[in-house]
This record gives C-alpha cells, sequence and structure tokens, in this order.
C-alpha cells in the first residue's frame, strides 16, 4: 500500500488523502490487525460510515421522489444501502486489491465477500469523511448510488418481497411459510438456494450470491404462484 492506492483513491473520489495513514487504518481489516498487532482494525471507520451513507441516501431519495411517502421512501433506501449493493459497488470500483487482509482471509477470497467489501466500502466513506469533510463524502457516495437509484426504484417489490409473502401467508393459512436455505460451491464464492414451503407444499426455488439475495428471488416466485392460483397478493 502506498502511492498505488492513494491514487486510486483519489481518481474514484477525487479527493487527495492528507492522512495517508487514515487511508490505510480504512482498508484494515480485523484479520490483518490480527496478524499486525497494535494496529486498529477499520471497524470504527464502518461505523461512522454508514451512518454518513444512511443520511446521504435519505437526502438523495427525498428530494429525488417528492411523490412517494415514508414506506416507499425508506425501502428505497435499504435497497441502496445494503451489503449486497454496496459489495456491487465496491468490485465497481475495484475495492478489493486495496484491502489489507490476513494471509488466511486473503487466501480465502476475501477480497470478493460481500460482507468485507460492503464494510469496507463504508469504512472508506467514514475516512474520506474525516480527511475531506462533508462535500467530499456526500460527492462520492451520491455518484456511486445515484445512477442505481432507478433500478432500485423499479424493484421495490422484489426488495421486501419476503415480507410480502410472509403477511400474505399468515391472512391465508395462518402460519408464515416455511424458507429452508443451502449453500454450495467453492468457500469464497458460495451460492445460496432458498426453497420455500407454503402450507405444507414447496412452491418455490431460488439461487443468489447472499442468503437474503436467494431468500428474496424465492418469496418473489412464491408470490408469483400464489397469484396464479387465485390468491390476492396486491393487498396484505
Amino acid at each position: 500500500m502506498g502511492g498505488f492506492t492513494a491514487d486510486w483513491a483519489f481518481s474514484i473520489t477525487g479527493h487527495r488523502f492528507t492522512d495517508d495513514e487514515l487511508l490505510r487504518h480504512a482498508l484494515s481489516h480485523r484479520s490483518w490487525c490480527a496478524e499486525n498487532p497494535g494496529n486498529p482494525s477499520n471497524e470504527r471507520l464502518e461505523f461512522l460510515g454508514d451512518a454518513i451513507l444512511q443520511w446521504v441516501v435519505t437526502e438523495l431519495v427525498y428530494h429525488a421522489h417528492p411523490d412517494l411517502d415514508e414506506g416507499p421512501l425508506t425501502d428505497l433506501r435499504k435497497s441502496l444501502v445494503n451489503a449486497e449493493t454496496l459489495a456491487r459497488v465496491a468490485l465497481d470500483i475495484d475495492l478489493g486489491p486495496h484491502i489489507r487482509l490476513g494471509v488466511g482471509e486473503s487466501d480465502a477470497g476475501g477480497r470478493l465477500k460481500v460482507s468485507i467489501l460492503a464494510d469496507t466500502l463504508e469504512a472508506f466513506i467514514g475516512a474520506l469523511y474525516l480527511d475531506g469533510g462533508v462535500d467530499a463524502a456526500r460527492r462520492f457516495v451520491r455518484g456511486l448510488l445515484s445512477e442505481r437509484m432507478g433500478e432500485s426504484l423499479d424493484r421495490l417489490h422484489v426488495f421486501d418481497a419476503r415480507s410480502h409473502l410472509i403477511r400474505i401467508c399468515v391472512r391465508e393459512n395462518g402460519r408464515p411459510p416455511h424458507f429452508e436455505i443451502t449453500a454450495a460451491g467453492v468457500a469464497h464464492e458460495p451460492v445460496f438456494t432458498a426453497t420455500v414451503t407454503v402450507d405444507d407444499q414447496i412452491v418455490a426455488s431460488e439461487s443468489g450470491r447472499s442468503k437474503k439475495a436467494a431468500a428474496q428471488s424465492a418469496s418473489v416466485a412464491a408470490l408469483e404462484v400464489l397469484a396464479a392460483r387465485g390468491v390476492d397478493t396486491g393487498r396484505a
């Protein structure tokens, strides 16, 4: 780490870090810190970055969609500020090669793990806020997520499909659906499959890169099956 990482940070933010140690801190995963005692992990910066993300995205969706009420606004924000979306963003900006990982975590494919990518991106945003101020952090977050907002808005029904399916099943059958999630593939890049059982009958099975993504996809498919059977899935 050094000029390579500093130049990368400047290329994606337009801000040149004045505190190189803060930048290194933001990119230091706890697995690296365990192998290099005396160095703090990026978890405190992650906490700060998460708050900044929530604030900037709240402001973004509020002004961009004056026609939406609190519920859809909240769902839209959740669709932008979640591990899967943040990990995809992190891959887009080539964050992985700059993360300081322990040897074991690195060998296990940690630079592609959803949780590590998302958490490190939040820590990086926290460090950018501390080094560059409010405007630098806001500009960076808006640049990352503004273009994704339209796609997320179109897919809000998918984002909360699991909760909606649960409400439908409780209303129709008096009990929630059962989700069974299994994993397959290599350890650093597993594929999860969610199978949904409604009223003792399997109605859908879908896969995804995370347990949450698989459950959401299976829930969408299950709702489509129930609708085809005449169940009113438009209200819960």
